[in-house]
């Protein structure tokens, strides 16, 4: 069995590459059941979780196995630890043990990407990005690969992340800088990205226009959001599954009849992009890995 390290998969999934062959891929048939959600009481800590994210086709299959540890804060290591398992479609030979935290973090940066290649204007070039952690250090590269974007904005709640983030962008290319004045910022972007746990809504309809993006990443609990019901009225909502509905506090107040499409239908060559403001709410799902490992 072979073992892909976080740097190969680095160098062998470039966004370039992720954008232009995962497409066709996400729209395959893929068996998704329910994963399991196993809790680990921990003594004097919060409890951990176990997640098992299996999803299969006729010629190759995955399982994620991701370990979300609240109490690792403390000892300074990482609180969500994933491996991904590729097996053989027929006969279940172990093939190989992916890193799932660069396996997770590319595909869902690049599932934006692709999202917004459909959905954002052809000339979009200033990105403001909510947040500065694991996914959204790697959207601006993601966006690069489908639009001209020249000009990002980060913010961030502790500024000194942002600034963080900011600099790495400028050091390759971008013209980043911290954001100081949030609907300012809002207002001017052409894409606005959010990948952050929010319980608030930090994005208002009120700010936006009606020639924007809108890629709402983070939040994947019912309680969690990152804009507000103005924002998701405001336009055109696709999501990339219907499973967001129940998951998502984003959209969990929305009906089948709001939703003008998912990610399928945005892989779709024949897509016709609607005009005017649109939004992609994403939760992650287990064929979306399954895609991207198989393309590896």
């Amino acid at each position: 069995m072979r073992i892909v390290t976080a740097e190969e998969v680095r160098q062998k999934l470039s966004y370039d590459r992720l954008v232009t062959e995962l497409p066709p891929r996400l729209r395959a048939e893929t068996q998704v059941p329910a994963r399991s959600q196993i809790t680990i009481p921990r003594e004097g800590e919060d409890d951990a979780t176990l997640l098992l994210m299996p999803a299969w086709s006729p010629s190759v299959g995955g399982l994620k196995i991701v370990h979300v540890t609240p109490g690792n804060a403390a000892r300074h290591k990482v609180s969500v630890n994933a491996s991904y398992l590729v097996f053989d479609g027929t006969t279940h030979e172990h093939l190989a043990l992916i890193d799932g935290a660069e396996l997770t973090a590319r595909r869902t940066a690049a599932v934006a990407a692709i999202a917004a290649s459909r959905l954002a204007a052809p000339d979009a070039k200033r990105l403001l990005l909510m947040g500065s952690g694991r996914i959204a250090s790697e959207l601006a590269y993601a966006y690069r690969a489908v639009r001209p974007i020249t000009q990002v904005s980060v913010y961030s709640p502790t500024r000194a992340h942002a600034e963080t983030l900011a600099a790495k962008l400028s050091a390759d290319g971008f013209e980043a800088r911290v954001c100081n004045d949030l609907p300012a910022e809002v207002a001017r972007a052409d894409i606005i990205a959010c990948a952050t746990l929010s319980h608030q809504p930090i994005i208002l309809g009120e700010w936006l226009n009606s020639h924007q993006h809108l890629a709402l990443i983070g939040g994947f609990t019912p309680d969690m959001r990152e804009a507000d019901d103005a924002a998701l009225r405001k336009g055109h909502v696709f999501v990339d599954t219907l499973t967001a509905l129940s998951e998502a506090g984003d959209v969990k107040d929305l009906s089948f009849d709001d939703i003008r499409g998912t990610l399928r239908d945005l892989c779709d060559p024949d897509f016709d992009p609607p005009a005017g403001f649109t939004v992609f709410k994403s939760v992650g799902e287990a064929s979306q890995d399954l895609a991207a490992a198989s393309l590896l």
